[in-house]
C-alpha cells in the first residue's frame, strides 16, 4: 500500500524532502513506517520512541494501523520555553 510521509523542521533537513511516498505491506503500522524510514535515512532520529507522529492530521501512536493513502506526518521534538 501506498503510504505519504510528511516531514516538518529538523526532519525535513535529515531526509532532505518534505513528502515522500512509501510502498508498506497491508496491515502496517505507525511503527513499520517509522522502521522503513528508519532504514532509509539511520541518522534520522537518535531515539525512535520519541517520534510524534499524525496520521491524516490526528496524532497517532505507533501501534495505529495504516491504511493505503494515508499521510502520516513526522512532528520533530519540541524545546525551549521558560
Amino acid at each position: 500500500m501506498k503510504i505519504y510521509a510528511r516531514f516538518f523542521a529538523l526532519y525535513r533537513e535529515r531526509v532532505g524532502q518534505t513528502m515522500v511516498e512509501l510502498d508498506l505491506p497491508q496491515d502496517s503500522t505507525v511503527a513499520d513506517l517509522v522502521d522503513d524510514v528508519l532504514k532509509r535515512w539511520p541518522d534520522f532520529s537518535p531515539d525512535p520512541s520519541k517520534i510524534v507522529t499524525a496520521a491524516n492530521k490526528e496524532y497517532v501512536k505507533h501501534t495505529h494501523v495504516l491504511e493505503d493513502g494515508d499521510e502520516v506526518a513526522f512532528i520533530p521534538p519540541v524545546s525551549g520555553g521558560a
